[in-house]
């Protein structure tokens, strides 16, 4: 698995981990879901995220370019 695809299985599970604390234990576990799509949003910008690191420590493959 490359780290694309391991960034966006994170964001995935983490926002549906946060949608369901949000409906089971409190509705300010959205803002949870908010940092999620705030750091989407300024990686698609900046092509860097935290999580990227972390992911490349453990092991995910980066993306070949393609010519």
């Amino acid at each position: 698995m490359t780290v694309n695809e391991g960034l966006r299985l994170m964001a995935g599970v983490f926002t549906l981990i946060s949608i369901i604390l949000a409906h089971y234990v409190s509705p300010w576990w959205l803002l949870f879901t908010a940092f999620i799509a705030l750091n989407l949003i300024q990686s698609a910008f900046t092509k860097w995220c935290p999580a990227m690191v972390i992911l490349k420590k453990l092991g995910f493959k980066e993306e070949r370019p393609v010519n």
